[in-house]
């Protein structure tokens, strides 16, 4: 750490440390015997465990020496993915032959904690959670020099499902928009491969298909997903997305130009004072702002050298916490269509809290900051 990073921290409330211990007991108090993290434990629709949301929360608690709690979520996914692996083969040969996929064929997007699948009526067909989680296992992997090769089969059966259907339309992060390629879902896929090629996690055969379709995703993104300079919701658009921070940091699968260009126009259409909304016109609970959006822009600003900045996001997501330090999924004051919020309430009822991937994004900004209990 350099001096004035030192300095910084020093100054920092002890209150956003305190979070950080706070956080760490929250998530791994409701960490579920399976090793699964519910997306909010209290909240009927989030009390599954989603790829996606608990790749985030495990590579926070990795980041604060919480090695047991996050090797037990790498486990889960790992078994729920090996007993899917014949599948998954099936999947990927009839994607191969040009066959016709039924959606409710592919993978879900959330378990039940035990690793089963709901069987209910869910926006199901979203790729990133896998990209996602192939990304924080490498990381976890490479910070506690773990072993890579209980991992391994789980490992093969991801790349193999993500090399056949990330060219499929697909869910994005909201579980909206089916009929689109979204760039922050390519953002992820490509992260994941790319993490598992740099740790060499791959057979030889495996690992050369696997960069041809890295390459190619990285194309698609730049040619497609990209419009003045910026990067777009989904290919061929024009409007931006919060979910998009990630490909600036963690997930760092765009230049700095490209970079900066996009948290530029992120921050002029979708941040108010530090928070960030969805994506204008949300009507989700009337559309507020989201603690773990704001997380991805503190990375981003991190990453382009604006620390006093990405401080500030930190602050503005523990000004989000309840008495109990409990993070929320979002923030509904101001909202974008407050005569939305209560068809929402009445539908599944208060806002989710607490929503771990918030903690888990609290967590990941607060060690980037170099802010540890």
């Amino acid at each position: 750490m350099d001096m004035s990073m030192a300095e910084g921290v020093a100054s920092v409330e002890p209150r956003l440390v305190d979070l950080v211990t706070q956080s760490c007991q929250i998530v791994t108090i409701h960490q579920h015997e399976s090793g699964a993290f519910p997306a909010s434990p209290y909240f009927p629709a989030y009390n599954f465990c989603w790829f996606r949301d608990g790749s985030f929360v495990a590579e926070g608690l990795s980041r604060h020496g919480e090695v047991g709690p996050a090797e037990a979520f790498h486990r889960w996914c790992s078994e729920v993915l090996r007993s899917r692996s014949v599948r998954v083969d099936r999947i990927v040969e009839q994607i191969r032959q040009g066959l016709p996929v039924e959606r409710d064929t592919l993978l879900p997007t959330r378990y039940t904690l035990e690793g089963e699948e709901a069987g209910d009526d869910w926006w199901n067909f979203q790729v990133d959670g896998y990209g996602s989680w192939l990304w924080s296992l490498c990381a976890h992997l490479r910070r506690h020099h773990g072993d890579p090769r209980p991992y391994r089969e789980a490992v093969d059966v991801a790349v193999s499902y993500l090399m056949a259907s990330w060219e499929l339309p697909c869910y994005d992060w909201w579980e909206e928009h089916p009929e689109d390629h979204h760039v922050s879902t390519l953002g992820a896929i490509a992260a994941g491969i790319a993490a598992v090629l740099e740790l060499g996690l791959l057979d030889d055969g495996l690992a050369a298909e696997a960069a041809v379709h890295l390459d190619r995703i990285r194309s698609r993104v730049k040619e497609d997903g990209t419009v003045q300079g910026h990067l777009v919701k989904w290919l061929g658009g024009e409007a931006v997305d919060g979910s998009l921070l990630a490909c600036l940091a963690p997930f760092t699968v765009v230049d700095e130009a490209t970079a900066t260009a996009t948290l530029e126009r992120i921050e002029q259409d979708l941040v108010l004072e530090n928070g960030v909304f969805r994506y204008v016109g949300d009507t989700f609970y009337g559309g507020g702002r989201w603690p773990l959006l704001t997380g991805f822009l503190g990375l981003a600003r991190l990453r382009l050298g604006r620390r006093e900045s990405a401080l500030a996001a930190l602050e503005w997501i523990a000004s989000a916490a309840t008495a109990s330090s409990e993070f929320p999924e979002q923030v509904s004051a101001p909202l974008q269509h407050p005569e939305r919020f209560d068809e929402w309430l009445q539908r599944w009822g208060p806002i989710a809290t607490p929503l771990l991937w918030s903690h888990g994004m609290y967590l990941i900004l607060a060690d980037e900051l170099g802010l540890h209990a």
